[in-house]
């Protein structure tokens, strides 16, 4: 990457640059190449700062190269100096993936006794938790407004006798009613009963929903409903069997205080960042996202896998144009086919739906300069490090490797981050460009976003500036080191700024593909 004050050349082989700045027609510039010579350069038209500019004469059907990857080809004759965009800019539709030739990178990880240590809470599991909370999940939607009465009885004052119980959260959804299909939402609600920022739960169904509690416990092994309940104990509740909305919150309330004694028995305690596993997500991007935050957040992936804990990245979608350097760190073949085939999946659901992959980026991505969505996979990626794939997981499941894996989610925030977190996450890294707002309880969320300019607007939501990269102000390095200190801070109970807004609870959203309720 070689950058200067007006535009950044990522890569040798790229023939755009971005521009830092507002280019505008007539302007005079001199690119930094990356190959360390300089271009002269005359801007042709508005280019906004974060989009592309043309560096060489390209022919209609001539490829087009950013982070030194594919992302489309000419739509017509351009000049060098040119606006690159959604205008003139045509996405490929196919890559070839040889799942055999890979280029898989040794991973030397350290002794436990090396490693650095956050305060987490052990579980009998042997993992450990970053926040202790008590969960109340609803089995169906119909449900949810006793779950949310019964958490929001729990106030700071009456919490205040369990300094280590962090609080009780209501985690209801818009499903449970009548799907023929509800592995995803099952699969969901049990890894966030066995959560380890999850002291303790209990469920709430209507009654006569089709996902039951029992359900939940023959194919999931939670405790069996039918079974005598104990304080201290999750405990199933049903509205119709109960007598309805008042009496469920009043027995709701009880079954909660009875797990308040249990759950704040577990205290703090030194852990190995082994313990910790990250969900990595970008969402609100822009075109600094694959420069500044979405690299720093892959080079502290790097280093949390280095001290033998798991980092994880999904939303399938939105890994299309960079499936093959996916590919090419699987620790197998059989891994790298079983992504490439969550892509072929993702693309005849696409097409069912009368979808593409091109339907994303989003407005605000594109206005933030990603025209397609190969360039904003080939960004979004990077948040994922350089560790080998250890494996691909369906949604929602169990995380059972270390190291760097994937996870098959939709690309929706909400949706994505359910996932990973229901899948063992105990804590969250979200860049964001244009400046996302968001928690996921129960993972403490870190926001780091991508440029100076939005993190001032909005410092009261964002935790980190990568954008000090960008700036000169810091590097990737610095920032690594900053970033990772923050992460153990946050891991060891410091809140978040989504946390102190105390946001989390309504962006719990279990993805269901078939979209049936």
């Amino acid at each position: 990457m070689k950058t200067d004050n007006q535009t950044i050349h990522l890569h040798p082989n790229d023939n755009v640059a971005i521009a830092k700045i507002a280019l505008h027609p007539g302007m005079q510039i001199v690119v930094h190449l990356s190959s360390g010579e300089q271009q002269e350069l005359t801007i042709k038209g508005e280019i906004p700062p974060g989009h592309k500019v043309l560096l060489k004469h390209l022919s209609r059907g001539d490829i087009v190269r950013r982070y030194g990857e594919v992302i489309g080809t000419a739509g017509e004759t351009l000049s060098p100096g040119e606006h690159i965009h959604t205008h003139n800019l045509v996405m490929v539709d196919h890559f070839a993936v040889d799942t055999q030739d890979r280029q898989v990178k040794a991973v030397v990880t350290l002794p436990e006794s090396e490693q650095r240590t956050f305060m987490g809470f052990p579980r009998p599991d042997g993992k450990a938790g970053t926040r202790n909370f008590i969960a109340v999940m609803a089995n169906v939607n119909c449900s949810a407004f006793v779950c949310k009465q019964i958490a929001a009885h729990f106030t700071a004052e009456l919490l205040a006798p369990y300094p280590n119980v962090d609080g009780v959260i209501a985690l209801t959804h818009e499903g449970g009613c009548a799907s023929p299909d509800r592995t995803n939402l099952q699969r969901t609600m049990a890894g966030m009963a066995r959560h380890p920022n999850i002291g303790g739960y209990i469920t709430v169904g209507l009654g006569c929903e089709g996902n039951q509690a029992s359900d939940l416990a023959r194919d999931f092994g939670l405790p069996d409903p039918d079974l005598p309940m104990h304080p201290g104990e999750p405990a199933a509740l049903t509205i119709q069997d109960l007598g309805g909305t008042q009496a469920t919150i009043q027995a709701g309330i009880a079954a909660v205080k009875g797990l308040l004694p249990r759950v704040n028995a577990v205290q703090r305690v030194p852990q190995p960042l082994s313990k910790l596993r990250l969900a990595l997500e970008c969402g609100g991007s822009d075109s600094w996202s694959g420069i500044t935050a979405n690299p720093l957040v892959g080079y502290l992936a790097d280093e949390i896998v280095r001290q033998g804990g798991g980092v994880v990245i999904s939303e399938t979608p939105e890994v299309y144009g960079a499936q093959h350097l996916l590919a090419s760190r699987a620790i197998t073949p059989e891994v790298g086919d079983k992504l490439l085939a969550k892509i072929e999946w993702w693309r005849g659901y696409l097409e069912r739906m009368g979808g593409k992959f091109d339907d994303n980026p989003a407005p605000g991505n594109k206005a933030g300069g990603l025209t397609n969505i190969c360039e904003k996979s080939l960004g979004a990626i990077t948040k994922g490090g350089s560790t080998p794939l250890m494996d691909v997981y369906e949604y929602a499941q169990a995380i059972e490797t270390q190291g760097f894996a994937f996870m098959d989610t939709p690309g929706y925030d909400p949706a994505s981050v359910t996932g990973m977190v229901a899948g063992g996450s105990n804590l969250v890294l979200f860049t964001t460009g244009r400046g996302s707002v968001a928690g996921y309880k129960p993972a403490p969320v870190i926001k780091i976003c991508t440029n100076t300019t939005t993190y001032r607007r909005m410092t009261e939501d964002m935790d980190w500036n990568a954008g000090a990269i960008l700036d000169g102000d810091s590097n990737f390095e610095s920032s690594t080191a900053g970033l990772l200190d923050l992460v153990i801070a946050a891991a060891s109970g410091r809140p978040t700024k989504s946390e102190a807004f105390g946001m989390g609870e309504v962006e719990f959203v279990p993805w269901n593909p078939m979209g049936i309720v």
